[in-house]
């Protein structure tokens, strides 16, 4: 039975540190990602038309506060991240 109460121990501890490990490689990107839409949010209520997409969290928590100004200024520019406008067509009963 000590043999299957250490095998458990053993067991645990490896899962503990194995997410002590993956806590550890995440945190940055969760850090960039928080910050940067921060700073998305803040263009937005300044003026800035910014679409929060995963793509731009993607890039946002990659790259950090300077992603986030690419992102705003490619939504500035119209190449990318910017919202979508749909137009419905106008329909006339005849």
């Amino acid at each position: 039975m000590a043999a299957l109460e250490l095998a458990l121990v053993a067991l645990v501890l490896a899962a503990v540190f194995g997410a002590y490990w993956v806590i550890r490689a995440v945190k940055p990107f969760v850090v960039n990602a928080v910050v940067g839409l921060v700073v998305i949010l803040l263009a937005q209520a300044l003026g800035a038309e910014v679409a929060v997409t995963p793509l731009a969290l993607l890039a946002v928590a990659v790259a950090g506060f300077p992603g986030a100004l690419l992102v705003i200024l490619l939504a500035y520019a119209g190449v990318a991240f910017a919202p979508a406008v749909v137009t419905l067509p106008l329909v006339v009963p005849l």
